[in-house]
């Protein structure tokens, strides 16, 4: 079982902390909380004891020994992640400067484990340069991370930067962190990836489509993001994901992504292709809708250019493309049409899956790949969430055998 220490600093955000440990607690994670004594003031160790299962620690726990052992060394040594949210403007000043005059801090100079850190506090406090000071002095430590304020309305009606990001950003950066330990192999990388189902419109209403949410390449991008990556991400599909090195292009149809594609590719050290980009197209393309009467009984069609096989044509020698295959059929039909793929298109490496189970069909929660890679290495995944299969991807695409360079 995976183990998730959370700490909580006194402000309003804390209440959102309250759906992070009842989340991780449902998922079978162990999480236990500490709360300062001004986060106790907003939300109760009861609270967050009643949600995790298990107690939640406060500054009167401190000096009460655990199994004859100090707690806040029993609790460092228990986490396999440590999480803070909200981070005060306080507890930020005593993180910068290694203070230790509670429970919490205490706990966290003697832990040894990835730390994110969640901060929620007023625009004008958190633009204040001595706090931004000690927030990139913190930030120095590469034990931490950053899970950075978003904009939006505060809870003290201001306007700007300073919210605590929500939980589900949260949530899964904890998933990525116990997954890859807070690993950072990605640092330097430029990472490109499309996502989601184009559409070939018809006339301005009407289009030619497929299921496509564009889960799974948005949980590639995010991993890779986890992973200290420079992402770009090319997105059919809607998406919440935020982050100082992401960068999100918008597009509907097939061009429109290969435009923006080949915009960025030069740049990109590793391009993963998970769209699902049309095959074909309407010849007819009206830009205002057609009455039912006009609509042509049969639609003239013509065929798409393939992106991730134009790509490929115009790589470097340093740069890495993969592909999906999303298939039908036996296993054995989809890791044959897969390996066509590969071949036919000059990936190096592509990511074959079915898509005609109730598990890893189109707009699923969980996925299962298998890797190949155009030495003939393959690797096949267990039934996952998307955002660990994206980081069993970069798993494959890093090891040495496939990838000599790194």
């Amino acid at each position: 079982m995976n183990n998730v220490l959370i700490g909580v600093s006194g402000g309003i955000a804390a209440y959102k902390v309250c759906e992070v440990v009842s989340s991780l607690a449902k998922s079978s994670i162990a999480v236990k909380v500490i709360l300062t004594k001004s986060a106790a003031e907003f939300v109760t160790p009861l609270t967050f004891a009643t949600l995790s299962r298990q107690p939640a620690y406060t500054d009167a726990d401190f000096w009460q020994p655990s199994n004859g052992r100090p707690l806040h060394i029993e609790l460092a040594e228990w986490a396999d992640v440590f999480l803070l949210a909200p981070v005060t403007a306080n507890t930020l000043a005593k993180l910068a400067y290694g203070m230790a005059d509670n429970l919490l801090t205490n706990t966290v100079l003697a832990s040894s484990c990835p730390i994110l850190l969640a901060p929620a506090m007023n625009t004008t406090m958190w633009q204040q340069p001595s706090v931004q000071d000690n927030w990139h002095r913190t930030l120095q430590d590469p034990r931490y991370t950053a899970i950075a304020p978003a904009d939006g309305i505060l809870a003290c009606d201001a306007v700007g930067t300073g919210r605590m990001a929500e939980p589900a950003l949260i949530l899964g950066y904890l998933e990525s962190f116990l997954f890859t330990q807070g690993k950072q192999d990605l640092q330097g990388k430029t990472v490109l990836v499309n996502a989601g189902g184009t559409r070939e419109f018809i006339d301005s209403v009407r289009f030619i489509g497929n299921p496509s949410t564009g889960k799974q390449g948005i949980a590639i991008a995010q991993a890779a993001l986890h992973r200290g990556a420079k992402v770009t991400l090319v997105t059919a599909a809607n998406t919440q994901l935020f982050h100082s090195n992401l960068k999100v292009i918008r597009v509907q149809t097939a061009a429109e992504m290969h435009a923006a594609m080949l915009e960025v590719f030069p740049l990109a050290d590793i391009t993963i292709a998970a769209a699902a980009v049309g095959d074909v197209r309407s010849q007819l393309q009206s830009t205002s809708k057609l009455p039912k009467s006009e609509l042509p009984l049969n639609l003239a069609l013509e065929y798409i250019p393939d992106i991730v096989a134009d790509l490929s044509t115009r790589k470097c020698k340093d740069q890495i493309v993969v592909g999906f295959a999303a298939q039908t059929g036996t296993k054995m039909e989809v890791f044959a049409a897969a390996q066509d793929k590969l071949q036919r298109k000059g990936l190096d490496a592509i990511a074959a899956n079915t898509v005609n189970t109730m598990q890893t069909g189109f707009g699923t929660e969980t996925n299962q790949a298998t890797f190949i890679d155009k030495n003939g290495r393959t690797q096949s995944t267990p039934l996952c969430s998307k955002l660990e299969l994206g980081h069993r991807l970069f798993d494959f695409l890093l090891d040495n055998k496939s990838n000599p360079k790194q």
